[in-house]
């Protein structure tokens, strides 16, 4: 049965978890009256998102290799920078099979997202259009027609609007049917696009670069690892990562690890046992001045990491 619905978020964990089918992780430069809504309609086959943001920040985005996603602005309120590359008002970002990459804003923002499996597009595409087209290797960003980009975005905005106003619409089989139909022509008609910019050979290698960074932010999130270190460890120099960094993130490497550990440590203070401190669990991920440490924290998150455990504590009892 085909279901959609809203949610409206203060808590960035909780909205970043929000969408199963992808992982995101967020990060931003102030979570201080942070406010998000996440709308999601599941088809039969097809999976639809939009997402509404009140302040800028970045997202490392990983998807599944069995089902093929678009991405798009689906408001041109604020740039939207995916993989280095900012989309235009027509311009929709077709995912590597597999892949993800970093999309940045640079205030108030909506993204939008289709989804669907692999094989149902491949089956589909040859249905409708006649020809074989699957997920590329490396993310393709398409510029179809006006008129095409408008019609997926149109329906794409009609079907959140339903969700979010009357969600139960969306569970009649009439309703969903017709939905999915015009949507999936809508989809195929922008995807069998000629105007595709692929990735350039310097952004495919930044491309690499950033992914490797990524991977070592994750396996060595118990500690912040060094400048000289990470590029030891990538293979590259300093003045490259942080091109790409700056490139990708919008920001210098050593900001981008500030900003994910003090994610993780307040994760960890929500999360806390009662025997654990906030000192504790700051040096856990690598934080060894705890009066920096606390001025930062609250910078970002508009209060103190005690008043967070405190908090988490008196909830949970």
């Amino acid at each position: 049965m085909a279901i959609g619905g809203t949610t409206k978020f203060t808590d960035v964990t909780d909205y970043q978890t929000a969408a199963r089918e992808a992982k995101f992780s967020l990060v931003f430069r102030s979570q201080k009256d942070f406010e998000a809504q996440l709308t999601r309609v599941e088809l039969r086959h097809l999976g639809l998102f939009r997402g509404k943001e009140n302040l800028p920040r970045v997202a490392h985005i990983s998807l599944p290799a069995d089902r093929a996603f678009v991405a798009f602005p689906a408001r041109h309120n604020s740039p939207q920078i995916w993989d280095g590359a900012e989309l235009q008002s027509d311009e929709i970002i077709f995912h590597g099979r597999g892949q993800g990459g970093h999309q940045r804003t640079s205030g108030p923002s909506q993204w939008g997202i289709i989804s669907l499996p692999q094989e149902y597009l491949a089956s589909s595409v040859n249905a409708l259009v006649g020809s074989d087209l699957e997920a590329p290797s490396d993310a393709r960003i398409l510029r179809p027609s006006r008129s095409d980009t408008a019609h997926l975005l149109g329906l794409h905005a009609k079907a959140c609007r339903l969700a979010e106003t009357r969600p139960e619409f969306i569970a009649y089989p009439e309703v969903a049917r017709t939905l999915e139909q015009e949507l999936l022509y809508a989809f195929v008609n922008c995807l069998k696009s000629d105007k595709a910019q692929k990735y350039s050979a310097p952004r495919r290698r930044h491309l690499k670069i950033i992914a490797k960074f990524e991977k070592l932010l994750e396996s060595h999130s118990a500690r912040q690892l060094k400048m000289a270190e990470f590029c030891n460890l990538i293979g590259v120099s300093e003045r490259t990562l942080r091109t790409c960094c700056a490139e990708f993130l919008g920001m210098s490497p050593n900001r981008y690890l500030r900003l994910r550990h003090l994610n993780l440590v307040r994760n960890a203070l929500r999360y806390a046992n009662s025997k654990e401190t906030v000192a504790d669990l700051a040096r856990r991920f690598g934080f060894w001045e705890l009066g920096r440490f606390a001025g930062i924290y609250r910078t970002v998150y508009g209060e103190t990491p005690s008043t967070t455990l405190r908090c988490a504590r008196i909830t949970r009892s």
